[in-house]
């Protein structure tokens, strides 16, 4: 390529490295002008003289700082990254790179662009070699010292996955195999699902449709590394003239290189395990207003003499304060909220504040709960529900439950002695007396009234289902690609919001309604509004289904946890992702807020709960003790308990207070994400409650902090 060996003569002469200069101009034959045709073939004539290409910044990645003598280390702001033979590099989008022993031949194609993302695995070593490197590599790193042992061992599936897919590509299909059988043992047990999928992948054409392993392509897998065992790494792959890995780290591995001590085995297994190795550093540098935003105030205590008239003016004064030492909802702005106006929301109606002083009545009596103090639970337990119990939500008051089911209905329960009823019909609403102080009460038909309303609508299994925070509506998505909202005054649907063209396995209203979020199959989360029929915002990263979705508690930022086993935090105003968080081990199922916004609690098919501190981005807590899939989580209304639901039939209670307490969040820790996790979580294990046969799907703290759990019983 001319352009670039232009580019690296002029570097060389304004760097006064007049000799490199002229074995560049012998190699590449480039005396005068003549640059013979468009294949430029620069061969190094012993192994100690450098042949040296430029790459454009960016292109090389931090990475890929490999020196040529001690001067080529690369500084901020420098035009090029200096490569030495071993990883040679020439800056066309095609380039391909053949090696043979000493001399390096650079082939520059004028491909199309079109190529697929697969051409990137073009022939580029002999298969017969390739377990002869693998087992090279796996030899070095298990003979090195424990401290860079740990850490390099990351790069045993990121490297047997590509060199895999190389050999497949390149139609090697008995070296593929014989390659797969020999080391696919060696991989880490959280590896296995995925080495299931691939070891399907046996031919070139099977590599096309596959969605799983293009990912695996086109998103650079990320290790996290300490500068030493990356320069331990380096030079042993350079000595050994093993290319063909230096290749694949070059090409696919984005290895996120940290100052300071190699972390632990214990401290690497934590972060790893996801689809695409962990998150970069920089991808939980961004702000986030965590904080909640202010309550809007309101005079509790006329509100008092005129239901009560038996309470003195004093109770009321006094119940106000106390609900604001008891934690979420504060007069004064948090420092860590977001602005009042940052996203628009719903102005409060009438009946919402008439709702927000109930609910100040209900926090007055509500119990402080804590190690001493743990909450009675209330289980709801779905019998005969041959329909198959997909999805179950709860009033945030705890008045009625709903039900999303296989058979694509959905069914809400009143749980209170108040019957369900709908509104009158119009010919019966003209009828009534429009200026009445109860004309609430006598718009609802009598007729109607019943304990279970089933609403029809969908045309596949229910997924997921939300009440808004009015209890006006309802949500509901299903295996149909829609997410239908329906009135729970009329009981009928009221629209169909049409976005994703599969699955939508979660929707969840926003905890001042109006907003929703869905995600499914598709792997994107959707922000939608009530009344617009397309969505507002489209959050796309995840590499792998979108399996739940929730709101942070001042609406701002949407979680969703995926399949690809990452759980990212969304911003709603702008759309993006802020945080990036990995550690566990399988497809993610639930998610929950503390309620002062500070922190998350994560669960998942490994049966370990973690939790996150969202300010800093850092994970501060693992809980250990299922032992199945844990489908539902919840904080108690103050913060003080952790509650976990789960396939294995159990509920669980966690001291949140202490898992939050004395975290280490200094600035290094926060850099280099050295966490250090307590070798037992059972001192945080509050208490286990075993259901006969009844697998938790739900769990919900009422008001006063009672603990309501709900599933389906299974006969197996």
């Amino acid at each position: 390529d001319r352009q670039t060996l232009v580019a690296v003569l002029q570097f060389l002469r304004r760097s006064n490295l007049r000799e490199s200069e002229e074995i560049l101009r012998r190699e590449a034959r480039l005396l005068g002008d003549d640059l013979g045709g468009n294949v430029a073939t620069v061969a190094t004539s012993s192994p100690g003289v450098a042949a040296v290409a430029a790459v454009p910044p960016g292109k090389g990645e931090d990475r890929g700082d490999c020196e040529v003598g001690p001067s080529s280390r690369r500084q901020p702001g420098d035009g090029y990254v200096l490569y030495s033979a071993p990883c040679l590099r020439v800056s066309s989008p095609s380039s391909k790179i053949t090696h043979s022993g000493d001399v390096s031949a650079v082939v520059v194609e004028d491909q199309p662009d079109v190529s697929a993302v697969l051409s990137a695995y073009n022939q580029q070593g002999d298969p017969t070699l390739y377990e002869e490197y693998y087992s090279g590599l796996k030899h070095f790193i298990e003979c090195s010292l424990d401290c860079h042992r740990a850490e390099l061992s990351q790069l045993f599936y990121p490297l047997f996955v590509h060199m895999y897919l190389e050999l497949v590509y390149n139609q090697h299909e008995s070296e593929a195999k014989s390659f797969f059988e020999r080391f696919h043992g060696d991989q880490e047990c959280y590896y296995q699902d995925d080495l299931r999928v691939l070891s399907s992948l046996t031919k070139k054409e099977h590599m096309k449709g596959n969605e799983t392993m293009l990912d695996f392509r086109t998103s650079k897998f990320v290790l996290r590394i300490s500068r030493d065992s990356y320069q331990l790494l380096k030079r042993h792959l350079q000595e050994k003239q093993n290319n063909q890995i230096w290749n694949i780290v070059q090409e696919h591995l984005y290895i996120d290189i940290f100052d300071g001590m190699p972390r632990s085995k214990q401290q690497i297994d934590a972060m790893v395990g996801s689809l695409a190795g962990e998150a970069k550093r920089e991808a939980n540098k961004a702000k986030v207003f965590f904080g909640l935003l202010k309550e809007p105030e309101f005079d509790v205590p006329l509100d008092d003499e005129d239901e009560e008239g038996e309470n003195e003016e004093g109770k009321p004064k006094k119940k106000k304060p106390k609900k604001d030492n008891v934690g979420s909802k504060s007069k004064k702005q948090d420092p860590n909220a977001p602005p009042q106006n940052r996203i628009p929301l719903p102005e409060l109606k009438d009946s919402d504040k008439l709702d927000k002083v109930m609910n100040m009545k209900e926090a007055a009596r509500r119990v402080r709960l804590g190690p001493e103090c743990l909450p009675s639970i209330c289980f709801y337990t779905f019998l005969n529900a041959y329909q198959g119990l997909t999805a179950v939500d709860i009033t945030d008051d705890s008045s009625m439950i709903v039900g999303g089911f296989a058979d694509s209905t959905v069914r809400v329960w009143s749980v209170t002695p108040k019957k369900l009823r709908s509104v009158k019909t119009a010919a019966d609403l003209s009828l009534i007396d429009k200026e009445s102080d109860d004309v609430l009460e006598r718009i609802m038909d009598e007729k109607t009234a019943s304990e279970l309303k089933i609403l029809y609508g969908h045309s596949g299994p229910v997924y997921g289902t939300s009440f808004s925070p009015d209890r006006n509506y309802l949500l509901s998505c299903s295996e149909d690609g829609t997410v239908r909202l329906w009135s729970l005054q009329t009981f009928t649907c009221l629209v169909g919001y049409k976005g994703h063209n599969y699955p939508v396995w979660d929707t969840q209203f926003s905890p001042y309604g109006y907003y929703f979020v869905s995600g499914g199959h598709d792997r994107v989360a959707r922000l939608w509004a009530t009344d617009h029929y397309q969505p507002l915002r489209i959050f796309a990263g995840h590499l792998a289904d979108v399996t739940c979705t929730r709101f942070h508690p001042n609406s701002n930022y949407i979680a969703t946890g995926s399949a690809d086993r990452t759980i990212r935090l969304w911003d709603v105003l702008n759309g993006n992702c802020v945080r990036i968080f990995t550690g566990h081990k399988g497809p993610i199922h639930s998610l929950a807020f503390s309620p002062n916004g500070r922190f998350l609690a994560t669960g998942a098919t490994d049966g370990r709960v973690l939790l996150w501190d969202i300010g800093h981005g850092l994970m501060v807590g693992e809980l250990k003790g299922h032992t199945d899939t844990i489908y539902a989580l919840r904080f108690s209304r103050d913060g003080e308990i952790l509650a976990s639901g789960s396939m294995d039939n159990t509920v669980r209670l966690w001291d949140a207070v202490k898992a939050f307490e004395d975290l280490e969040t200094d600035d290094f820790t926060t850099a280099t994400g050295h966490i250090n996790l307590p070798e037992n979580s059972q001192d945080l294990l509050l208490g286990t409650y075993m259901t006969k046969s009844t697998p938790v799907v739900h769990l919900h703290f009422t008001r006063r902090n009672l603990l309501l759990a709900a599933g389906a019983y299974s006969s197996q």
